[in-house]
């Protein structure tokens, strides 16, 4: 099974294959919209106009699993991001990702890139771990997603490259970006 062989559901609640991205670069995010991580739209939006003319697509999935920093509906989800942040790339129907009932999709993503830990130097990984520590203590366990906006990066083949936590921000994504373009 790839990357190409999974089907999600649009906002609109319309299954979209993912194999119409075949031949595009890949950044699979998972979003909310009351998170500390919430301003990365605005940088997630600046990579997707800088290089989707070269073949970039964002593709942003809401979850309400952490800490439930995202509770609105399709409508709200997606207005939210178009009027806070300009938010013009896919936003998909709102699932969890991590756990028994996990998408399907994010299932294959964190067996194909496990944790590897967050950026110390990101001003909010500390008091993540604090939060993470003393109410989720099971999210530290394993390669599941540990919280919001972390990021999966796909090429042009439908192989996942990299993963990026969190404590990413997405102007450092842009050179790895760069590479599969």
């Amino acid at each position: 099974m790839g990357i190409y062989d999974f089907k999600v559901k649009t906002n609109r609640g319309e299954e979209k294959s993912l194999a119409d991205y075949k031949g595009k670069v890949l950044l699979i995010v998972n979003t909310a919209s009351k998170c500390g991580f919430t301003p990365q739209f605005e940088g997630l939006q600046k990579l997707y106009d800088q290089y989707k003319d070269k073949g970039l697509e964002i593709l942003g999935f809401p979850c309400n699993q952490f800490a439930e920093q995202d509770p609105g509906n399709a409508d709200e989800i997606q207005t939210f991001c178009r009027l806070n942040y300009g938010v013009k790339f896919q936003i998909f129907e709102k699932g969890d990702v991590r756990g028994d009932n996990a998408q399907p999709l994010f299932k294959y993503l964190t067996e194909q890139k496990g944790f590897k830990g967050f950026n110390e130097k990101h001003p909010i990984a500390a008091p993540l771990m604090k939060a993470l520590k003393e109410n989720f203590p099971e999210y530290l366990e394993g390669d599941g997603i540990k919280w919001n906006f972390t990021k999966f990066l796909i090429d042009r083949k439908g192989n996942v490259i990299e993963r990026f936590e969190p404590t990413t921000e997405p102007a450092d994504i842009a050179p790895a970006i760069e590479k599969l373009l």
